[in-house]
């Protein structure tokens, strides 16, 4: 049986009424997004998280913060960056958190007179090198602990190659995997799939949402996604598979739609 989950939404006000929410619609598992201020590394509180994992029988996955970039120039900031996943390291060791969930950043750029030139194509030597050493530190604090750093497209690996080299850097060490985002892929036109099939043997995570043109996040089933194709994708490989949605209307929605299309209950 395949493992779907919810991501944090606004309308819930606590963890609590989140896996409330998750139970009652009969999901596996929360994605705590770093995005939100109650979910800072500093703020988790691995005992209540705990408790109420048990209490609603669901676990968590983590979605990184969006604009986390132990790239950046400064090292300051990227070194910032870097001790805030090694935190997060830890907690995923204290709870049992299987997948972190992170994007690769573009980056900074100059416009020139003809043209916008990314920072990291023009330095690319020092993005791969910042990158190699945030893997390897990766690496060395997760240990023999079951968890996988799963990285997001985002829509830019065709527009931003380097981006591509990254990804191929952080999955030489095998801590390190794929997270389909299938409704960003379809409002960038479908062109991340290629790359990501290419290394589909590293596929372990699939954020599911519906798209429509450059829309995405939409409920399931009211966009032009293939979502069956996708799901199937996800079953193929294992995948735990996030309802990405973004209301608790749409994700209940989501969830009616599922069940219709892969287990033949009726909405």
């Amino acid at each position: 049986m395949m493992q779907f989950g919810m991501p944090t939404l606004i309308e819930t006000k606590s963890i609590e009424e989140c896996a409330k929410l998750c139970r009652d619609l009969k999901l596996d598992f929360i994605e705590l997004s770093m995005d939100l201020p109650e979910y800072q590394v500093d703020k988790l509180n691995t005992d209540q998280l705990r408790q109420i994992a048990d209490q609603y029988n669901i676990f968590y996955t983590i979605h990184l913060e969006g604009f986390l970039d132990p790239c950046v120039f400064n090292n300051r900031v990227a070194n910032a960056y870097i001790e805030t996943v090694l935190q997060v390291i830890e907690v995923a060791k204290n709870l049992g958190v299987p997948v972190l969930n992170m994007h690769l950043n573009r980056g900074d750029h100059f416009t020139l007179p003809d043209r916008k030139v990314s920072l990291y194509d023009v330095y690319k030597k020092e993005y791969l090198y910042k990158l190699t050493d945030f893997r390897n530190k990766c690496v060395t604090a997760i240990g023999n602990a079951d968890i996988k750093i799963c990285v997001e497209n985002c829509g830019d690996y065709t527009r931003y190659p380097f981006i591509v080299e990254g990804l191929d850097v952080l999955l030489q060490e095998l801590e390190f995997a794929l997270c389909f985002d299938i409704g960003h892929n379809a409002a960038a036109d479908y062109a991340d799939e290629p790359t990501i099939m290419k290394r589909a043997q590293r596929l372990y995570h699939m954020h599911v949402h519906d798209a429509k043109g450059t829309t995405n996040h939409i409920t399931l089933g009211e966009g032009n996604v293939d979502i069956k194709k996708y799901l199937s994708l996800a079953e193929s490989h294992n995948c735990r598979s996030v309802l990405e949605v973004k209301t608790v209307d749409g994700l209940k929605k989501s969830v009616n739609y599922i069940n219709a299309i892969m287990y033949n209950k009726g909405e």
